[in-house]
């Protein structure tokens, strides 16, 4: 028995797209209140996801609203960001935890300096949650209707002399 798709039934990509962007912006409100209330705004480093949270809101909203091939664009654009910040993050916390074990025990090395930079003081791998925003962004995005339109429509182009 083959499953037959009619006209009317429910794409199913579509809502899993939203569902994912979904659980994108209830991350990103969490993420958004956490750094807040730990008063994540001390340097520059620091206020990067905090920029870049309501710029993901902003960009998904446009993606979703507009359903066009640029708010698309833009929105993997800024998820591309969210990523980068977390893996700076990483690097950033991880590396501060490293120094001052380093500072405290001038001797420590290796794994046991990796595991005490790993669980010190500045929670090393939070940052990773942007990296998991980021990716979750950029997995509501898969198959969108608005890239696949944008590839017809210049497929259906007439070439012209400019084009090659």
């Amino acid at each position: 028995m083959t499953a037959t798709h009619s006209p009317a039934a429910p794409d199913t990509g579509a809502r899993l797209r939203t569902f994912v962007l979904i659980v994108f912006v209830v991350g990103v409100l969490g993420t958004a209140g956490e750094l807040v209330l730990l008063g994540h705004f001390e340097d520059a480093w620091q206020w990067a996801p905090l920029a870049l949270l309501p710029l993901g809101l902003l960009a998904a909203a446009w993606h979703r609203i507009t359903r066009r091939r640029l708010g698309t664009r833009v929105f993997q654009g800024v998820m591309a960001a969210f990523v980068a910040s977390g893996l700076a993050g990483l690097w950033l916390h991880y590396n501060g935890n490293a120094e001052f074990e380093i500072e405290m025990y001038p001797a420590i090395g290796g794994w046991e300096l990796v595991r005490e930079a790993l669980s010190g003081a500045t929670p090393a791998l939070a940052p990773a949650a942007m990296i998991q925003l980021g990716l979750l962004g950029l997995a509501s995005t898969y198959r969108s209707p608005a890239l696949a339109r944008a590839a017809r429509d210049a497929a259906d182009r007439p070439r012209t002399h400019e084009d090659t």
